[in-house]
């Protein structure tokens, strides 16, 4: 059953909305809530859930359940493009994340939707809770999901609420004439996604299967979930003493009737050196040298949202973390995906990161690591940006580092700051040639290139003597 629009509550809006007014771009903003029974499911009998990916499952029971979506779609039907990204949101930090208000998606016409699909979402972990129910009582208090086994099936039943034969009763889409249906996770919903590609999607409509048109996998480690939960309570990874990150350990399945896309970065590729696999006629890997898990940009505006909704300034983003926005780069391959699942062509194969023998990515005189699909910044840089941590922490270890150049070696690649614009759009434009960006977004690039040449100067000129030399 689906309710909404939701409102109300004690904070009198949906958790993690935009920051941005939707109206404003021409999108409405709503948030349902669904009731039902999930199946859980367990591997079939015999069944091994190895490296392979061809994971087989069956149904094994149904839990209660009570959650949430947020939904963004056009206002007008004509500016509708016929695509619906359902999106897993992230639980990683005790609260969900998640952002769909990018460029691609307000100026192309999509609609994304942003589902609550696991136990920490709605609950949090046990100590300091953050999840819905403890953020607003009066508005999401009776939310419900016992347990993360139920989060297969509530993904496709949100999917389900919006595709193209959906029930209208209470219609999430507004009426829509929705086509395709993609499905996206990224970092810790991404694993998940993975889980779901090669066990759940295959199974028969009946029980589950075939919900979506195709998938993306966005910073993605490599390894799926259990299709079971653990008995224990969900563990902050950030904790002292949690585990490291994860390491690639399973392919996506080669038997998959629909596009799938893998678009990771730098510190993505390490671990998933070993699962890597050629691109198919359903199947494309995209790998961004220089870029990591999360940006300065992208940090930003979490911070933003957190002081929101929380009420209270988390730590600045530091100023040595990785500083190539990756929202451009995302944005690319969702163009390219919503093409090929609407019957076009293939997104456009891409170089891979070079690594040593080691599993260490290789890196030129500058640092910048070699292979891989190459971004502006990437090309033509003003700073090391790699995924090497300037912390061994969990966060420091998703942020990467940022070391600007020396305003010697700048002098040296380009000359001026005129010399350094003229060889950034120049590689600005090979990126939109290639693919792995677009045009609109080549004018906002220039002008955050010009803002980074001029701080690599100014930092330079603040540094001792011994450390510009």
């Amino acid at each position: 059953m689906i309710q909404g629009p939701i409102e109300g509550g004690r904070h009198g809006w949906a958790f993690n909305r935009p920051l941005i007014d939707m109206a404003a771009h021409g999108f409405v903003e709503a948030e349902y809530f669904l009731t039902g029974q999930a199946t859980t499911y367990a591997p079939a009998p015999g069944a091994e859930l190895g490296r392979d990916g061809k994971w087989r499952i069956e149904p094994s029971g149904q839990v209660p359940f009570k959650t949430r979506f947020l939904v963004y779609r056009p206002a007008d039907p004509a500016k509708f493009n016929g695509t619906v990204v359902v999106c897993w949101n992230n639980v990683t930090a005790g609260y969900e994340l998640f952002f769909g208000e990018g460029p691609e998606v307000l100026e192309e016409g999509y609609a994304y939707v942003c589902a609550t699909v696991q136990r920490v979402g709605v609950h949090g972990f046990e100590e300091n809770p953050q999840g819905l129910v403890a953020w607003d009582g009066e508005r999401y208090g009776d939310l419900s999901i016992p347990t993360d086994d139920a989060s297969y099936d509530i993904f496709t039943q949100v999917a389900r609420a919006c595709a193209p034969d959906r029930d209208r009763t209470v219609d999430p889409l507004g009426g829509l004439d929705v086509k395709t249906v993609i499905g996206l996770g990224a970092s810790q919903s991404a694993g998940r996604l993975s889980t779901y590609i090669n066990a759940v999607h295959p199974l028969p409509r009946a029980q589950g299967g075939h919900a979506f048109d195709g998938y993306m996998l966005q910073i993605y480690f490599g390894s799926g979930t259990a299709i079971t939960a653990p008995a224990a309570p969900a563990v902050n990874p950030a904790a002292p003493g949690a585990r490291p990150l994860p390491r690639g350990q399973n392919l996506i399945r080669d038997d998959l009737d629909v596009p799938a896309m893998i678009v990771n970065t730098e510190l993505e590729a390490i671990s998933c050196q070993t699962v890597r696999q050629p691109d198919t006629d359903r199947f494309r890997t995209w790998e961004a040298a220089a870029l990591t898990h999360v940006s300065y940009q992208a940090q930003l505006t979490r911070n933003e949202k957190f002081q929101r909704d929380f009420g209270r300034a988390p730590e600045p983003p530091s100023e040595q973390m990785n500083r190539i926005y990756l929202q451009p780069f995302y944005d690319a391959a969702l163009h390219h995906l919503a093409r090929w699942v609407n019957g076009g062509a293939p997104p456009p194969s891409q170089p891979l990161i070079d690594f040593t023998a080691e599993g260490k990515p290789v890196r030129d005189e500058d640092g910048i690591a070699t292979g891989g699909v190459r971004l502006p910044q990437a090309a033509a840089p003003v700073a090391m940006n790699s995924s090497a941590p300037v912390t061994n922490d969990f966060s420091g270890r998703l942020r990467g580092s940022n070391q600007p150049f020396t305003p010697a070696r700048l002098a040296e690649l380009y000359g001026d700051e005129a010399g350094y614009l003229a060889r950034f759009k120049a590689a600005a434009a090979q990126a939109v040639e290639a693919g792995v960006m677009m045009p609109r977004d080549v004018e906002p690039a220039v002008a955050e290139a010009a803002r980074e040449y001029r701080r690599a100067l100014e930092m330079g000129a603040r540094a001792p003597a011994s450390a510009a030399e």
